[in-house]
């Protein structure tokens, strides 16, 4: 899976960005989704428009970590791996018995968006199992992006010169994309347009960006660890059911 977000929808964290990476631009004269293309053939490619695009393919998929793709109500997702507990989400959110994993996570979101029962760490701490996700709702023209505590499925994210966010599940083409200015994407996390980057496991601490270094000793984007000392504010504010939580988290 693929996705390449313009900064305006999804501002990467600056800490992302390495001095090293020069003028590598995503989406110039389309080379990365070319390359994605041939690396993945029969994958399919939506464009965004200027908020940037997806493309999804089930070639050199893992079969214990299936990819899946669903649009709803113009919101996007691709999702890579398995939830345990799906009877139980299904019932939560009160899908039918066909409802799948994308489906889920589609209407856990906009559940988030419309009516925010529960703050957004818990959604994502709620999904039991080995996951990445990626979502888009063109709508509100907001993203909620997340990995499983374990980082079990292979996940990557950087930044171009041009501050497009790229995020994979192909290490080779986000560094295609974005030269040095990539890492693996923080397990136990998720990033939303409005709030940025959070840990689910631990939301209310501070995230702290550890520099990468290759072996040639040049920055390569960074990590992202729990700081321990840090707080931040609780919770998040309930204005009743017009309550927009993709605007305001």
């Amino acid at each position: 899976m693929l996705a390449v977000f313009d900064k305006t929808v999804a501002k990467c964290p600056e800490a992302l960005q390495s001095p090293h990476s020069g003028t590598v631009t995503a989406l110039k004269d389309g080379c990365l989704t070319k390359n994605f293309g041939s690396e993945h053939p029969g994958s399919v490619t939506v464009n965004l428009g200027s908020a940037g695009l997806i493309a999804y393919s089930l070639d050199k998929q893992n079969p214990y970590l299936p990819r899946l793709f669903a649009v709803v109500d113009d919101i996007f997702c691709l999702f890579e791996g398995h939830i345990n507990n799906v009877p139980a989400l299904k019932q939560q959110y009160g899908l039918n018995k066909t409802a799948n994993e994308v489906i889920i996570i589609i209407e856990a979101y906009r559940t988030l968006r419309d009516r925010g029962p529960y703050p957004a760490d818990q959604v994502v701490r709620d999904l039991q199992g080995k996951f990445a996700f990626i979502l888009y709702d063109n709508s509100s023209k907001a993203t909620f992006i997340a990995s499983d505590a374990d980082g079990s499925v292979p996940f990557f994210w950087g930044t171009d010169s041009e501050g497009y966010l790229i995020l994979s599940d192909n290490s080779q083409i986000v560094q295609q994309g974005c030269g040095k200015s990539f890492a693996p994407f923080p397990k136990g996390c998720f990033f939303t347009t409005s709030g940025g980057l959070r840990s689910f496991e631990h939301p209310l601490n501070e995230l702290k960006p550890v520099p990468r270094v290759d072996s040639s000793g040049e920055v390569c984007g960074a990590t992202f660890k729990v700081d321990a000392e840090t707080k931040k504010e609780t919770g998040m504010p309930r204005v009743g059911s017009s309550y927009n939580w993709s605007s305001n988290y």
